[in-house]
Parts: structure tokens; sequence; C-alpha cells
């Protein structure tokens, strides 16, 4: 995976040891993965979408308060995984008990359902590994450019993430459970609604995202990184990552919407085969780019794979569902791309105004967060404007969470 580590001594060790300290992480996140999906079934998603901030802030202690514990000082971020790991899952075992669950081992192996689930899961499995081969495959790749192209990547995509987790991949969890209830009801007609609505929201979300991130690329980073060896000019490499990760938001989320649909109908090969593919793309369009334009042409293969995934999936949905009537989600796609464009013009404009290259300075904070504080309310203001309807049903969701 970081064969290209191998030329600066010690580097290629150091990522093997680090590797093994946070392995147990992975028994601790897969407890909650199944755990959250439970959850998600009886209609509770706040908790399983609020474990990752506990996560990061065991993170960002550890990494703060106990590194001169260690003689090598980043083994305590790579504590503070496990640490987080081991609490993600602790919140949730008091509510899985609230909803009459006694967890305890079982070998119970031949349990009927088990071993159904067991069979849908093994393509699902594949399609997932494969998604991990991209990044691992792109990893690869920037390991043989220059030094920092690495972290400019994964900086890069730890900000472009940082909107899917928080509203795609919630948004795909909650669709699943009532596309599921639909399939199984045999109703298509609300599977295809479900759907359409899932992809309005998608929408209405990742393209100010996308665009949002692209703009306040710079400045963010700037802010949130900018000090000691990230300089100035690393600041600017990891913004044009950002940059060319950032179009594929829309079409990761579509993706990820789309993908349940066909798990909802039991369908769990259709999205492996795609996957591959996808992973053919990455990997063909990756090695074409990653000369001419170094770490940004890894970049933008990643996009370009993200692209060809979520037309595949769509093709493939509407051969297996039939036309889906998605002249209403296109409509809407236009209107917020207006209501994004006006956002984009004003915030750029209230960026201009900070000197990004001094780095973490109160004038520059005050300016960048005033910028996404006055780019937020144009946007909503804009759709309502324009009438998007799904903007009206995300403002009353809110008011009706907060009255509660």
């Amino acid at each position: 995976m970081g064969a290209g580590f191998a030329h600066v001594a010690g580097k290629l060790e150091l990522t093997i040891h680090l590797t093994r300290l946070m392995f147990p992480y992975i028994f601790f996140v897969s407890l909650l993965a199944l755990l959250t999906g439970v959850l998600n079934v009886y209609g509770h998603y706040f908790i399983p979408a609020f474990s990752p901030l506990i996560l990061n802030l065991a993170m960002i202690g550890s990494a703060q308060f106990f590194y001169q514990y260690f003689a090598i000082p980043i083994e305590a971020l790579a504590w503070g995984v496990v640490v987080g790991g081991f609490l993600q899952l602790a919140m949730t075992l008091p509510m899985m008990r609230r909803y009459g669950f006694n967890l305890k081992l079982s070998i119970h192996w031949r349990d009927a359902v088990v071993q159904r689930i067991g069979r849908l899961m093994i393509p699902g499995v594949v399609g997932v590994a494969i998604y991990q081969i991209n990044i691992v495959v792109t990893r690869l790749l920037s390991s043989f450019l220059d030094q920092g192209s690495v972290s400019y990547l994964y900086y890069g995509q730890r900000l472009f993430e940082f909107p899917q987790g928080i509203f795609v991949v919630s948004l795909a969890q909650a669709v699943l459970p009532t596309m599921s209830k639909q399939a199984a009801a045999g109703d298509i007609a609300e599977v295809k609604n479900s759907l359409r609505y899932a992809l309005m929201l998608i929408m209405l979300i990742t393209i100010p995202a996308s665009a949002g991130l692209m703009v306040c690329a710079v400045p963010i980073y700037s802010q949130l990184f900018m000090n000691g060896a990230f300089d100035f000019a690393a600041v600017q490499q990891t913004a044009i990552a950002l940059a060319a990760y950032a179009p594929g938001l829309l079409f990761v989320g579509i993706s990820r919407v789309v993908v349940p649909t066909f798990y909802a109908m039991q369908d769990t090969r259709t999205p492996v085969w795609i996957s591959f593919w996808t992973l053919l793309v990455n990997v063909g369009v990756g090695l074409l780019l990653m000369g001419p334009f170094k770490h940004v042409g890894l970049a933008v293969a990643l996009t370009c794979a993200s692209i060809f995934n979520a037309v595949m999936l769509l093709m493939q949905l509407k051969r297996k569902l039939g036309s889906i009537a998605l002249t209403g989600v296109l409509w809407t796609g236009a209107r917020v791309v207006v209501a994004t464009t006006v956002m984009v013009a004003l915030v750029d404009k209230i960026l201009l105004l900070g000197t990004w290259s001094h780095g973490l300075t109160m004038m520059n904070i005050t300016l960048l967060l005033g910028a996404i504080g006055a780019g937020i309310c144009l946007y909503c203001t804009s759709c309502y404007v324009l009438r998007v309807k799904e903007m009206c049903d995300v403002v009353a969701l809110v008011k009706r969470r907060i009255k509660r």
C-alpha cells in the first residue's frame, strides 16, 4: 500500500508500527456498524451519527495532551484511535438496552436468518472492498510521487468527507430501512418516490457543499492546518487536491442513495460489478494523469471514477425498475445550481479581503466564518425565492427538532 515510502528511511517501518497499534479499532467499529444498522431500523439515527465526533475528540485529545508520554510522539494519536473506537461502541450500548436488546455472545451459527443475511452480505462485502481498494490504489500511486503527496490527498479527502459523513451517509442510512419495507411490501412506486426525494435532498446538500469546498479551500486549510512544516505552499497543494475531489461529492452522494435501492430489493450483485469497473476506471485514469499532474491527477481520477459509478448505477436501476421519472429531480438540481452560483459570488467577494498566507489570525478566522455564514444564509434565501420545496422541508424538520 505504501511501497513508495521505502525511499524515505524509517517511514515504511513507522507506518507499519502505527497500523499494528490501531488495528484493534476494527473490532470496535465493526460491532458499531452492526448496532448502527439495528438502531436505524428502529428509526434512531442520532447516536450513530454523533459517535464519529467522539472518535475525533479522542484522537485530538490524545495528540494534544499525551504525546509527551511516548518515545514516539505520534503513537499518542494511534492510541487515540483505539480509545475513540471503544467509546463509540460503548455509547450505543445503553440505547440498545432501551430497545430491549440484551447483548451477549452466541455460537448458534445455523440460525436461518443469519445464514440468509450472510448470503446477501457476500456480494456487498466485495463491493465495499472494491471501494476501499480504490482508496488503497490512490495512496499506493501517490507514495511514488513527491514527498507530501500522500498528505495532500489525505487532507483533501478529510475535508471532502466532512459533508459526506454528516449528510450523505446519514441520508443513505435513513433511506435503506424505508426502502426495504416498501420493497418487501411490493410497492415499487413508493420505492421510486423515496429514491427521487433522496436524490433531491442529496443535490440540495452536495452541490453547494462542493462549490463551497472549492472556493473556501485555501482559507480553511490556512486556518486549520498552516503551522510548522505545513506552510502556505502545502496549503495551496492540498487546496488544489480538494478542488479536484469536490465535484465528485454529488456523484458519491447519488451512489450512496442508489446502492441502498438495490439492497432494498435484495440485489447485492449489481453494485459489485459496477464497483469492479469503477476500480478499473480509477486505476486507468490515475496512471494516465499522475505523470503530468502528480497528486492532482490522482484526485481527478477518483472524481472520474465516482461519476462513472453513479451513472452506471442509475442506468442499471432504470433497467431494473423501468422509468424513474427524474425530470423533477433535474429541475430541482438546476434551481439549486442557480442558488449555489449566487452563494459562491458572495463568498468569494468576502474571502478576497483575507490575507491567507499569514495563517491563523483573528481577522482571517472572522472573515472565513462570516463568509460561510453569509453564504449559507444567501443560499437558503435563494432556494426559497426559487421555490425549492426540499429546502422548506429541511427547515420545517429543523424547526420540529428545536421545538422537541
